[in-house]
């Protein structure tokens, strides 16, 4: 769920034409340009100026902007209302806020672990250590259980939210990314442009969706959150979120968090990745890997490109 170590493996064939074969959204695959591969997930480093200016587009195609700037899409700021310590050895990899407390699922092998975080200060008020080799990923919470992923394991954990006791496992035969739920199923990204809808209680997939911008694909989606009925997806290597139609996989619009961290924060600090929100109290929060700060953020559009203002938050 995370910004792996190319958390997955995107093959990617560079010869002047890639293909992803990740993502089967249309007939044919769609030919991106040349770059070179990014860093590996686990130890990808956070580049001095935005990632927009260095990092392939996360759409499929060709882009004259890094950045996707569609007309009918609508372009989110943000404007920053705190901002919380964060547990710098802490490999964010998913995030949920629930009934005052943040639960976290940090990555790696030999240091991932479920945690239950203490929002104002950063303490880690409970921990459970993960299993070696394992990678962990995303994170949810349904009907008082902790739902955790991990990254090239094909196997899922079911915790007890308040004792962090195991109570099951279940496979699947993607990668695992990032992880939520509309209330009623579990919402699952694989790296790729495909959301899958999982029954909570067998785990089958019961739908697919593939996330395009303007009919193009969408890649590398990775920690998701289900925000006021729209899917809220980290795009693994940006700064960007994107605000996903749950019914038709449409990005609704782009949320570019670069400038979130000083240059002196950046030091030693991983990508963006973490997504949660307080639906009692409307409060959006976002985070990353080995970051010294968590942020709660206001979103407003900056470019309504031609539709009417949404809704700041």
């Amino acid at each position: 769920m995370s910004d792996h170590p190319q958390h997955h493996s995107l093959a990617l064939a560079i010869a002047g034409i890639i293909a992803l074969s990740a993502c089967s959204a249309s007939p044919a695959a769609t030919p991106l340009p040349t770059f070179a591969p990014p860093t590996p997930r686990a130890t990808a480093t956070v580049p001095t100026t935005s990632p927009a200016a260095v990092l392939q587009s996360p759409l499929a195609s060709p882009l004259q902007s890094p950045i996707p700037t569609p007309a009918a899409v609508t372009q989110y700021g943000f404007e920053v209302v705190a901002a919380y310590p964060h547990d710098r050895e802490a490999f964010t990899q998913g995030l949920v806020f629930d009934d005052g407390a943040l639960y976290e699922s940090t990555g790696l092998n030999g240091r991932s672990s479920l945690r239950k975080v203490n929002l104002q200060t950063g303490e880690v008020l409970q921990r459970r250590d993960i299993d070696s080799q394992y990678f962990a990923e995303g994170l949810t919470l349904f009907n008082n259980q902790l739902i955790q992923l991990t990254w090239q394991s094909n196997k899922g954990f079911v915790y007890d939210k308040a004792t962090f006791a195991p109570l099951r496992e279940w496979r699947y035969p993607t990668e695992g990314w990032g992880l939520t739920h509309d209330g009623r199923q579990l919402i699952m990204s694989d790296g790729t442009a495909t959301l899958r809808f999982l029954n909570p209680e067998t785990f089958a997939v019961e739908r697919e969706i593939t996330v395009t911008d303007q009919g193009q694909p969408v890649v590398r989606l990775n920690e998701l959150e289900y925000v006021r009925g729209e899917v809220f997806a980290n795009v693994w290597q940006t700064d960007l979120i994107a605000r996903i139609d749950p019914q038709t996989g449409h990005v609704n619009g782009w949320i570019d968090l670069s400038g979130l961290l000083s240059p002196a924060e950046q030091q030693g600090a991983d990508v963006l990745n973490g997504i949660a929100y307080d639906a009692a109290g409307d409060r959006l929060f976002v985070t990353g890997k080995l970051w010294p700060k968590l942020f709660e953020i206001k979103l407003a559009p900056t470019s309504a490109a031609g539709l009417p203002a949404r809704d700041s938050r």
